[in-house]
């Protein structure tokens, strides 16, 4: 696990979008995974723009969302399959149909995440993976207490999750779902390379877990200490609790420019 600190979010941006372009280049036809939330939108952005200047080009990528919510109508501006659309997909040349989502409006919603499961293993699976981290540490929507070999299923979510993510809809709590389709931590450790980004002291505690603490179902994301290839892009907020801060900054400044993330 690589972790990289700085002060600006906008650096840290750059970082998660020059690994996506490299991979892009190597690989025109790459599998990519996108989170929404907020964690991931200045990176959406810095992609637009190099897309816009012609540096990158997603049109014969593929790529596949990490959840959904349960229930809202296709129309919904919050449904993350609209989000991603909004921030990232209409901004870029992605081929129609090439970016895919959880059916959260699926009849049967069990056979819609085995679905989902069958069509991400037969893309060949996800070459990099965009992740945020929840402030008691899930990712995805892998909420506390979540098996650590789970795959693609319908989860309950917690109160806290459902709180922070009122923001998103008016600030209304009982206007957010409370059942969700989410990759399980199985699922998500399986993508090649996975990129997480956090900003803000709000997110200090589950990160210092994420990064420092034992491998437990209490912290989701510790399963993520078992990867072979994270990197983990920090504000000096989401960065605060880390004992060995100053031994990440020094490997950090020292690594040479040609590895990259």
């Amino acid at each position: 696990m690589e972790v990289v600190i700085d002060r600006s979010v906008e650096v840290l941006a750059n970082l998660a979008a020059d690994a996506v372009e490299a991979l892009l280049r190597r690989r025109p036809d790459a599998v990519l995974g996108l989170a929404t939330g907020s964690s991931p939108l200045a990176v959406y952005d810095e992609l637009a723009r190099r897309h816009a200047q012609g540096r990158i080009s997603f049109a014969r990528a593929r790529a596949f969302l990490l959840d959904e919510y349960v229930g809202l109508p296709a129309d919904h501006p919050e449904r993350y399959r609209t989000v991603i659309e909004r921030e990232l997909v209409s901004r870029v040349d992605f081929a129609t149909d090439a970016v895919h989502g959880p059916d959260g409006s699926a009849d049967d919603l069990p056979a819609a995440c085995a679905r989902y499961e069958e069509a991400i293993a037969a893309s060949g699976g996800v070459d990099l993976q965009i992740l945020g981290i929840g402030t008691d540490g899930h990712v995805a929507f892998n909420e506390p207490g979540s098996s650590l070999a789970s795959r693609t299923r319908v989860k309950t979510l917690t109160d806290q999750t459902r709180q922070d993510n009122a923001r998103f809809f008016g600030g209304d709590v009982e206007a957010v779902p409370h059942h969700v389709l989410t990759q399980g931590l199985g699922t998500i450790r399986e993508a090649r390379h996975l990129v997480l980004l956090a900003s803000g002291r709000a997110k200090a505690e589950a990160v210092h877990q994420l990064v420092e603490g034992p491998v437990s179902a209490m912290w989701p994301a510790t399963v993520l200490q078992h990867h072979p290839h994270v990197s983990v892009l920090l504000d000096e907020g989401a960065a605060g609790r880390l004992q060995l801060a100053p031994y990440y900054r020094q490997t950090w400044a020292s690594k040479p420019d040609w590895q990259g993330l």
